[in-house]
C-alpha cells in the first residue's frame, strides 16, 4: 500500500508540474540581470554602526583632481566605472584603480582622487557609509 501511495503522489506531482515546466524553460532562456559583487568588506573605524549611506557618481575631467579631504565618521567605497583614477592616502599608499576596480578608504583618513589622464575623463561610483550624520560629509584639508 505504501508503494502505491508513493507512485500515486509521484504521478500527481508530475501532472501538476508539467503545465508550468514549459513556462519555466522559456523563462530560463530569456536574458536576465547579472549580479557582480564588486567589493565586500567589513566596515572600519565605525564600530559597525551606520546611520546613513550616501551614493554618488563623480565625473573627473581630464587631468582634474579632488582636493585633499577627509570624511569624518564616514567610510568611502570608490568604484571606477570609466577610465582610471589614482587614489592617494596622506602618508600612505598611492593606488591606480582601473575601470571595474574598487577600493575602500577608512573613515577619517586624509586622501584625494585624481584623473592623471589628460585626454580622457574618469568616472566613479562613490558610496559613503556614515556613522555620524551630525558631522559634515566632507572636510577639505589645506596642504
Amino acid at each position: 500500500m505504501k508503494i502505491i501511495r508513493r507512485d500515486l503522489l509521484y504521478l500527481s506531482g508530475i501532472a501538476a508540474a508539467v503545465p508550468t515546466m514549459s513556462k519555466i524553460a522559456w523563462a530560463q532562456t530569456q536574458a536576465g540581470p547579472k549580479l557582480t559583487q564588486i567589493l565586500r568588506k567589513d566596515l572600519e573605524g565605525q564600530g559597525q554602526v551606520v546611520q546613513e549611506t550616501v551614493v554618488s557618481v563623480v565625473d573627473f575631467g581630464p587631468g582634474t583632481a579632488a582636493p585633499w579631504h577627509m570624511h569624518p565618521g564616514a567610510q568611502e567605497l570608490l568604484h571606477v566605472i570609466e577610465g582610471s583614477l589614482v587614489v592617494e592616502i596622506e602618508g600612505g599608499e598611492t593606488t591606480l584603480l582601473k575601470t571595474g576596480e574598487a577600493a575602500i578608504i577608512a573613515a577619517d583618513l586624509v586622501h584625494l582622487a585624481r584623473n592623471e589622464n589628460t585626454d580622457a575623463t574618469g568616472k566613479a561610483l562613490v558610496v559613503h557609509s556614515r556613522a555620524a550624520k551630525d558631522k559634515p560629509l566632507m572636510v577639505v584639508v589645506k596642504k
